[in-house]
């Protein structure tokens, strides 16, 4: 099993960057493939980002192409959500996912952090 917690949400302005922690707990950590995804009020929670457990593979929505980068530190149980240029539509909580494979499909995901927020003002 992994606990899941998601840190370095906050209240940026419009092209500013933030980065996000998720730290896992569980000696299987990096069995996992990782993902963050998004969920702004009154929406669905939509992909964002996701890597496979070692690394070397990733995968980006397109809004999101370009300006966000995920990455993993497998010794220290963390991945990570590098977010640059960022505008008023990534305002949303964000939460981070463990599953086995590398997905844009949140049912892909078994375990959830409690989540993050992130307002972008304009």
């Amino acid at each position: 099993q992994v606990q899941l917690v998601e840190s370095g949400g906050g209240l940026v302005q419009t092209g500013d960057s933030l980065r996000l922690s998720c730290a896992a707990s569980g000696r299987t950590f990096r069995s996992y493939a990782m993902a963050w995804f998004r969920q702004a009020s009154g929406k669905e929670r939509e992909f964002v980002a996701a890597i496979s457990w070692s690394g070397g593979s990733t995968l980006y929505a397109d809004s999101v192409k370009g300006r966000f980068t995920i990455a993993r530190d497998n010794a220290k149980k963390t991945v990570y959500l590098q977010m640059n240029s960022l505008k008023p539509e990534d305002t949303a909580v964000y939460y981070c996912g463990a599953g086995f494979g590398v997905s844009v499909s949140l049912y892909e995901y078994r375990y959830w952090g409690q989540g993050t927020q992130v307002t972008v003002s304009s």
